[in-house]
């Protein structure tokens, strides 16, 4: 292999918007935020999250004259 043409590999730091802090190793460095992990991913946590923004279920419900 050829020398200095590889990217240093350092230690990261994954922030999630819920606090949960993730350390690994990565050729990113740092401290990155991300906005969902595993520890608040509905997927894992087995509690099912319904975002309604902007109200996107009414105005369906509206549109289509579904009463709920």
């Amino acid at each position: 292999m050829r020398a200095d043409i590889h990217p240093k590999y350092e230690e990261t730091v994954f922030v999630c918007a819920c606090g949960n802090k993730i350390t690994t190793n990565s050729t990113i460095g740092g401290e990155r935020h991300v906005e969902i992990c595993s520890s608040c991913h509905p997927f894992f946590t087995g509690k099912q999250k319904l975002v309604d923004t902007a109200g996107r279920i009414d105005k369906f419900n509206r549109r289509y004259n579904r009463n709920t």
